[in-house]
């Protein structure tokens, strides 16, 4: 599937919500006679049920029965659980669009999804979007609910903020940009809290951000950003790097993972004010400790001066890739 709504038809469908022991089938068709007929008294909580039928009760424990064929995998979401769920209790709500109003988190992950269309509006409780490892290259944020709070959008191929700082959600506050490729210095312009006045996490690890000074002016203005990750990106090789961020964003709790301690904070007191130390330039040290694969030189060593053998000649390309 190219788009979200597409993806999540085709995750319903996996989830075999109208099949059994979800939906509504000859296992309760008692039940549905009962919803088609609202006058009717409520049936006893010791009534018989009819032959062939299943009380909900045990079709609920056919769902969480971890021996049962109709289980759930242990690392399913809490999403899953809940949809299978209502199709058990209440499969009426997953009929049409109203399945949409129950879902507050959405998950797809590797899937081939190209677009965040349109259609993503209609999940109007939507509050986590998780679209990590598919093929995005931009995200529309008029086609994001308001209600957003977390945007996951790990692994994909994003390049340019243009679009996603449009309309964003305005209560939105986490914000997962990472192994995407966002080049610097035209993208800091929308890491400012005119976009994201609630933003609380940033990861824009591993993409190709160069400008540190700029990037951290942006940032600045963020006043209620307390976990960033810049990992990955060229400027993390600047020799001050982790203390100029520490001494330039104090409400920070955690860069880069590591939780930052008032031992560092002051060990790093005043470098915010020296950006004269921040040299655009970084090291790198690669050391090889053994390659395989290669012929012995000691092996041709061994040829006599003025032999009529053959001389072969080898030679290696080793590149770094960073």
């Amino acid at each position: 599937p190219g788009s979200v709504s597409a993806a999540f038809q085709e995750y319903l469908r996996h989830l075999g919500l109208q099949d059994f022991p979800c939906g509504l089938g000859s296992w309760n068709k008692s039940c549905l006679d009962a919803r088609r007929s609202p006058r009717a008294e409520p049936a006893g909580l010791e009534e018989a049920v009819p032959p062939g039928e299943e009380t909900p009760e045990a079709l609920l424990e056919l769902l969480r029965d971890r021996h049962s064929p109709w289980a759930l995998p242990p690392d399913c979401s809490p999403q899953d659980r809940l949809l299978r769920e209502v199709a058990v209790l209440a499969p009426e709500l997953l009929r049409g669009s109203r399945v949409l109003q129950l879902v507050k988190s959405l998950r797809i992950l590797d899937k081939g999804v190209e677009e965040v269309d349109e259609g993503v509006l209609r999940f109007q409780q939507l509050e986590e979007l998780i679209l990590s490892a598919n093929h995005i290259s931009k995200v529309t944020s008029a086609h994001l609910p308001r209600t957003l709070k977390v945007l996951e959008l790990c692994c994909n191929a994003v390049h340019d903020l243009q679009d996603l700082c449009a309309q964003p959600p305005p209560e939105l506050q986490h914000l997962g940009l990472g192994y995407n490729q966002l080049c610097g210095p035209s993208q800091e312009k929308h890491l400012t809290v005119d976009f994201w006045p609630n933003l609380v996490s940033l990861d824009l690890s591993f993409n190709s951000l160069t400008d540190l000074l700029g990037l951290v002016s942006q940032l600045s203005t963020l006043q209620n950003l307390r976990i960033l990750v810049l990992q990955g990106n060229p400027l993390a090789l600047i020799p001050s790097y982790r203390g100029f961020l520490v001494d330039s964003l104090p409400k920070l709790s955690i860069l880069d993972d590591i939780h930052i301690w008032p031992e560092e904070r002051q060990q790093f007191h005043g470098l915010a004010r020296q950006p004269e130390l921040i040299r655009n330039e970084g090291r790198v040290v690669v050391s090889i400790g053994e390659m395989k694969g290669l012929p012995d030189p000691k092996a041709f060593q061994q040829l006599k001066v003025g032999s009529e053998g053959p001389v072969i000649t080898y030679s290696y390309c080793v590149t770094y890739e960073f």
